[in-house]
């Protein structure tokens, strides 16, 4: 059983930044791709960035790329989504998640808000 701890939501003012962590109760951490998606009321989940388990290889949505960064700390089960230059169209839950590849995320967290004021 894979539980995923999410925090660091909040309300921020446009152009600062919020830390995003997900603390993950697994066995073979180390061995799972982790990755970050969000949806906004009205909108399709979107998928934002995700890390390989060998941490060698990232993505990021074109929505982010350039202000988000995501990393892991496989001695800590633990994996971040580092937001800067917060926009208002940022404003959705965020949901981490892992998976055996970067192509089958199976297991979530409970979601967390992020809210972003002009």
């Amino acid at each position: 059983q894979v539980q995923l701890v999410e925090s660091g939501g909040g309300l921020v003012q446009a152009g600062g930044s919020l830390r995003l962590s997900c603390a993950v109760s697994i066995q073979t951490f180390s061995r799972v791709a982790t990755g970050w998606f969000r949806q906004a009321p009205g909108k399709e989940r979107e998928k934002l960035a995700y890390i390989t388990a060998s941490g060698f290889y990232t993505y990021y949505a074109d929505s982010v790329k350039g202000r988000f960064t995501i990393s892991r700390d496989n001695a800590k089960n633990t994996f971040y989504l580092q937001m800067n230059s917060l926009k208002s169209e940022d404003t959705a839950v965020y949901y981490c998640a892992v998976g055996v590849t970067s192509n089958s995320f199976t297991s979530w967290g409970q979601g967390t808000q992020v809210t972003v004021s002009s």
